[in-house]
């Protein structure tokens, strides 16, 4: 059986969470907020996730083959 699969990618402080090859194995049933926790980002670290290009919340269900952008909190000047 071939594992559910999606694309990962997490952007500035949070590159280093990011799975070798940006693709993440998953369960089905998993959300947006239990793939942060499985990779276990601080949530208060993550401040816009992304899927398939649209802004989501940690109460998404993911589905094969999503793409996936997990972005920090950024402060500019």
């Amino acid at each position: 059986m071939v594992a559910a699969m999606i694309t990962l990618n997490c952007f500035a402080t949070l590159a280093h969470y990011a799975p070798p090859g940006n693709e993440f194995p998953f369960t089905p049933g998993m959300t947006v907020g239990s793939l942060v926790t499985a990779l276990k980002i601080p949530e208060g670290e993550v401040q816009t996730v992304f899927v398939n290009g649209l802004v989501t919340d940690f109460s998404r269900v993911l589905t094969d083959g999503d793409r996936v952008g997990i972005f920090p909190a950024i402060a500019g000047g």
